[in-house]
């Protein structure tokens, strides 16, 4: 299905022609539209050709670009994640795809110790326009080692972009972004978004830019800053505070942890005068906790109330379903504290 409608993080004010697609559509979509335009973009990863991903992200892509453009890999993130950083010095653009953030880890020495310092160490010289793209987050009962967030570990790194759509059209528009940016970027997506369906801008320069965060909902009350899927349960917590408690809350979406948009956020801050800060990782030392001095050091004389932190329980994520959900940072927890920081109660 087709329609036209204006697309509120796209800058012109004229209306795009979208579609109604799955966040994994819009990534395809993304990746079609780039190994189209530019014939140095390619594809590689782990079942990314023939078994078509993991979770399909890549699915009719190599039957349409050929095993030279979407690349099988072994089962080495740290040998092909090394490939990509070479192919990236000398010109080509790779698409490198990991199962899932958890196996970077693996390849943490070529992400953090190579990509991101390559530019800075040949003085711009040599530049290494790598994207990783991987899935993160917990739901699905993988237990400790599989339901990881750690896109706030790759974010302290300098010289390494870190982006976290949460709707389909920023997660085309920002893997676009990145695929056409001259420094690293990895591309954090979430295996509870995969499914989600949003409009989509079917035009191929359609780019969501990279560092910009973007109002989700508008509100006055309090402010709920997220990013990936913790940005769908922010959203979902909102219209139940309205509705059941009439508390008009504001959203903001940061789409991109570095570079880190705290002028937006601190624009709404000041303006709510309360802030909740939600991730799907670990609070401890993690975004929310960044969130909260930045917006502390921002808006000190604004703030009427404690800037509030909801993330995910600090303990490797047991398999027993009814302890994952306990453990995630779910909508009544988050709804829990926003109402405690507005002084309400439940």
């Amino acid at each position: 299905m087709s329609t036209v409608e204006t697309v509120t993080n796209e800058p012109s004010l004229e209306p795009q022609a979208t579609e109604v697609m799955t966040y994994r559509e819009a990534l395809r979509l993304a990746l079609r539209e780039e190994l189209q335009r530019d014939e140095h973009v390619f594809i590689m990863g782990e079942e990314v050709g023939v078994f078509e991903g993991a979770y399909k992200v890549t699915a009719g892509l190599m039957a349409e670009f050929g095993a030279e453009r979407v690349r099988d890999t072994p089962i080495s993130e740290e040998g092909f994640v090394g490939a990509g950083v070479g192919a990236a010095m000398l010109g080509e653009r790779p698409v490198v795809e990991i199962m899932t953030i958890n196996f970077l880890l693996v390849a943490m020495d070529q992400v953090v110790n190579h990509a991101a310092k390559i530019g800075a160490m040949f003085g711009g010289q040599v530049r290494c326009p790598l994207v990783i793209r991987t899935p993160n987050g917990a739901g699905n009962q993988l237990t400790a080692q599989h339901s990881q967030s750690f896109e706030g570990w790759f974010a302290s790194t300098p010289g390494l972009k870190v982006v976290a759509p949460a709707t389909p059209a920023d997660a085309k528009g920002l893997l676009k972004s990145a695929i056409r940016d001259e420094d690293p970027v990895l591309v954090v997506e979430n295996l509870a978004i995969y499914k989600e369906r949003g409009e989509v801008p079917l035009d191929p320069e359609f780019l969501t830019p990279i560092g910009l965060a973007n109002v989700a909902r508008r509100g006055s009350d309090i402010t709920l800053v997220a990013h990936s899927y913790a940005t769908v349960r922010a959203l979902h917590v909102a219209e139940r505070l309205a509705r059941d408690h009439g508390v008009d809350a504001e959203v903001v979406d940061l789409r991109s942890l570095r570079p880190l948009d705290v002028d937006t956020v601190a624009e709404s801050v000041a303006k709510t005068s309360r802030a909740v800060c939600i991730e799907e990782g670990w609070p401890s030392y993690g975004v929310t906790a960044e969130l909260a001095a930045r917006i502390q050091k921002a808006c000190f004389d604004y703030l009427d109330a404690p800037v509030e932190r909801v993330g995910m329980a600090e303990v490797p994520l047991p398999y027993a379903k009814q302890l994952e959900l306990a453990a995630m940072p779910g909508e009544d927890r988050i709804e829990a504290a926003v109402l405690a920081t507005l002084g309400l109660r439940a």
